[in-house]
């Protein structure tokens, strides 16, 4: 049995699943789940883990979290030229 036909049928031997273990994982979507079977009964599930959706960015969320304690213009004379 070739590497393509083990992630399409959705069940495979435990024997397979040693061989291909590395394989079958990195190739697993998320909530896709895969049974492994020994002697034709299922022992065990793989299953894919889904990723939770990322929170948007929101411009600004670090406002604030940095405060100078000093006001001091000195340091920008390096960046003058750039600042014009």
């Amino acid at each position: 049995m070739n590497n393509k036909e083990i992630w399409m049928s959705k069940t495979i031997s435990l024997d397979e699943a040693q061989a291909n273990l590395k394989d079958i994982v990195h190739q697993l979507a998320p909530g896709e789940e895969i049974t492994i079977t020994e002697n034709q009964q299922p022992v065990a599930t793989l299953s894919g883990i889904r990723s939770k959706p990322r929170k948007p960015r929101v411009s600004g969320n670090c406002k604030e979290m940095i405060s100078s304690l000093v006001e001091d213009d000195e340091h920008l004379e390096d960046f003058k030229e750039y600042l014009q």
